[in-house]
């Protein structure tokens, strides 16, 4: 073997939890994934998922999608740039502009590709990027990218913020990038605070709303929506792989700077296009958000009773207020073993362990869709309260 051979070789980390029984990736999914999921030939309650809308397995977004592929092919054979471009694309982009309130939208082939392509395109030297420090791995990844000086601050610690603004020189850019929900802990960010921020210190604010989109604010506009702010925050971003049942990413802006993207953002234009079908099924998501008010309510309802049941049941749920519910664990072993029990005991959630999280905040993330029933959540709770007692959690 070579030098990179010999290296590798020694990373025997997964292999000690796989010999253990307790490793928790890769599982297989034979089917549709929705509330309930086959695993090895046997009926699983999936609590691990995305679609917090519940319509990866509607009927609509999948006959969208192979309409979609019937009439412009499987891919586009290059970027959008060049010869990538369908007419879908841009209804796509138009209407998700107005959906979420800004005056253009640029749709990515995914989700990470938006954060690591935009975020570095945007500041250079002499320019600043702030983050928190619990910022999605795609904001990490696309500030590291950058020449801009990267500084973060304490999660929603908005007095650390101010501190980190201070830092910077008064005429330079000053990017604050931010998760809108954040992914594994359910909490919000303090946009009103962080406005409050921008205006004192002529900075400029982008909000990821992966986890906002289709959950909060009017008919899922997100969390910009939500605290009544769009018009103060500048670059909202956003993924189809949640909410909108696909897969793909956008930012939506002011003219100009989508302009400028378009133009210079490299994981735009050197990436091939979406493809047909996963436009369309977005595109149909989009639609039926909109026009299905009663799935954000029944969102809503299964969340405020999952939240309610498992504070009474007695787990550590910090300060969530989505439908990511954080079962803290603290210890990385157990969580494995969490997740391995609740797997035989028909739950599937998901396990979150450094670089995640922090080494002591480690959980398993339980999430919930539109279309799970509170008795689907009573089991669960319950098949997790046996397992939490087992392990001297609870």
């Amino acid at each position: 073997m070579g030098l990179l051979q010999d290296k590798l070789a020694r990373y025997d980390e997964p292999q000690k939890y796989m010999s253990a029984g307790i490793y928790p990736y890769f599982r297989e999914i034979e089917g549709k994934q929705g509330t309930e999921v086959r695993m090895g030939g046997h009926r699983v309650l999936m609590f691990g998922s995305n679609a917090y809308t519940g319509l990866t397995g509607d009927d609509r977004v999948i006959e969208a999608g192979v309409e979609a592929m019937r009439k412009y092919g499987s891919g586009c054979a290059g970027s959008r740039f060049l010869n990538g471009t369908l007419d879908l694309h841009v209804q796509l982009e138009k209407e998700l502009a107005a959906f979420v309130g800004k005056d253009q939208a640029l749709c990515f082939s995914t989700g990470f590709t938006v954060n690591s392509g935009v975020i570095p395109c945007l500041v250079g030297r002499g320019d600043y990027i702030i983050c928190d420090d619990r910022d999605h791995a795609s904001i990490v990844d696309g500030k590291r990218l950058s020449f801009a000086q990267n500084l973060k601050y304490k999660h929603n610690d908005m007095a650390d913020l101010e501190k980190q603004l201070q830092k910077c020189n008064p005429e330079a850019i000053k990017l604050i990038v931010v998760d809108g929900v954040f992914s594994m802990e359910g909490d919000l960010a303090n946009l009103p605070e962080i406005v409050r921020l921008k205006h004192k210190y002529n900075a400029t604010i982008m909000v990821d709303e992966a986890h906002g989109l289709g959950v909060f604010g009017r008919q899922g506009r997100g969390v910009c929506d939500h605290f009544g702010l769009t018009d103060e925050i500048d670059l909202i971003m956003g993924t189809f792989s949640k909410s909108l049942a696909s897969i793909g990413g956008f930012i939506a802006s002011d003219k100009c700077v989508i302009n400028w993207l378009k133009h210079n953002a490299r994981t735009y234009i050197f990436s091939a296009s979406a493809t047909p079908a996963a436009t369309a099924c977005a595109l149909e998501a989009l639609h039926i958000i909109q026009n299905e008010p009663q799935r954000l309510e029944a969102l809503w309802d299964v969340t405020n009773y999952a939240l309610k049941h498992f504070r009474e049941a007695g787990f550590e749920i910090g300060a969530t207020e989505s439908p990511i519910i954080p079962l803290y664990v603290r210890d990385t072993e157990k969580t494995f073993r969490v997740t391995k029990m609740a797997f035989d005991e028909g739950v599937f959630i998901n396990p979150v362990i450094p670089p995640a999280c922090a080494p002591q905040d480690t959980l398993v993330r339980f999430a919930l869709m539109a279309n799970h029933t509170h008795a689907q959540v009573d089991e669960a709770i319950e098949k997790l309260t046996k397992v939490f007692k087992a392990l001297d959690i609870l």
